[in-house]
């Protein structure tokens, strides 16, 4: 990357470089990392939209965008553009502060919880021993910025469907907190990097082996947090219009629009970083393809195939199954997922106590 940048460019600026304290160094390098990951994710999210569209309408036998830009690859631009001139309305009896500041409280703890993401061994804005529970932590907040918006619009539709939302949401956080105490176990650290090194030696090593009851309990929990089909009760269009923000236009509406995709990119990381060895390679173990191979070498290449393999997974289930019932889904969410991730944490503990089984090498 180096060799396209002109020599007195890349001389004028090591010398500005070689000006500035090691504080200013340390800020200016974590602020440039900072802006990148979040232009990238943002990129990611706006894509996804199209993407969506396209393996749904292939799996439907329809065509998707294809009038904006050469394969519809324009659409999310238009998407933006439209959003960004239309009028903001604000109800005439909404608490106004609130109603604005509902959006930001959704989307900032989706982009922040990227600080302590792994993308590679050496690339992470923050590598803190306590991710896991900044993780925990952020994923949390963005319930209030639902209930927020059905409560601050001061309409009885979206105050119902915030209602809804932060009950599923409530119960399916435990579920997903339980699978990861499963993770901690396993991995014997609260730090993400951790986590993804002791995964380390090929798929056999993966804690999607040892722990897949909680990886599915993770997964699924995470398609209900981030209301997404078949958990999308809080917009059942049949029975409270479009859910707690219904009565958002413009760009606010694209904000809500944005977190709910950020969310699911997310939920997509963090699944393959704690059941599925983060950006190590499947092959890493495989001898046979030599000792420097680019199968075999982790990088973010594994990491990004793994997101993208779990967003496809989210759209398939959006196109396969339809909206569950409201009593079904918080059936599934108290009855089912949390007695399942706290027998799985017993049984985990007591093989890892006795050394025995795939267990064995996960007590530590």
């Amino acid at each position: 990357m180096t060799s396209l940048i002109p020599d007195f460019i890349m001389e004028r600026w090591l010398s500005f470089w070689d000006v500035l304290t090691p504080l200013t160094q340390f800020l200016v390098g974590k602020t440039f990392l900072i802006v990148f990951v979040t232009v990238c994710v943002i990129l990611t999210v706006a894509f996804t939209t199209y993407f969506e569209r396209k393996v749904i309408g292939f799996m439907q036998g329809r065509v998707g965008p294809n009038r904006v830009g050469p394969l519809g690859l324009g659409q999310p631009f238009a998407d933006v553009i439209k959003l960004l001139i239309k009028e903001i309305v604000v109800p005439q009896k909404s608490n106004r502060f609130l109603f604005l500041v509902a959006p930001l409280l959704s989307i900032v703890p989706a982009l922040a919880t990227w600080a302590v993401i792994p993308l590679t061994d050496t690339l992470v804005i923050a590598d803190i021993n306590a991710g896991l529970l900044y993780v925990l932590a952020l994923t949390s907040v963005g319930v209030y910025g639902v209930i927020l918006a059905g409560w601050a619009t001061n309409s009885k539709y979206a105050f119902l469907g915030a209602m809804r939302s932060a009950a599923q949401i409530v119960a399916y956080e435990i579920a997903m907190g339980f699978a990861l105490v499963g993770v901690l176990m396993a991995g014997g650290s609260l730090n993400l990097g951790e986590i993804t090194r002791a995964q380390a030696g090929g798929v056999s090593h993966w804690f999607i082996l040892p722990l897949l009851p909680l990886f599915l309990v993770y997964f699924i929990s995470g398609v209900a947090e981030t209301n997404r089909a078949p958990f999308d009760v809080a917009e059942g269009e049949s029975e409270i219009v479009a859910g707690f923000h219904v009565e958002y236009s413009g760009v606010a509406f694209a904000i809500f629009f944005l977190a709910e995709y950020a969310n699911m990119v997310l939920i997509s990381a963090l699944t393959s970083i704690f059941f599925l060895g983060g950006w190590a390679s499947p092959f890493e173990g495989w001898s046979f393809l030599g000792e420097s191979n680019l199968l075999r070498d982790p990088g973010f290449f594994w990491l990004a195939a793994k997101i993208s393999f779990f967003i496809f997974v989210f759209f398939w289930l959006r196109a396969t199954f339809p909206r569950y019932r409201y009593d079904q889904i918080m059936r599934l969410g108290w009855k089912v997922f949390i007695p399942v991730t706290i027998v799985w944490i017993v049984v985990e503990a007591v093989m890892a106590w006795l050394q025995v089984g795939p267990w064995s090498g996960l007590a530590g």
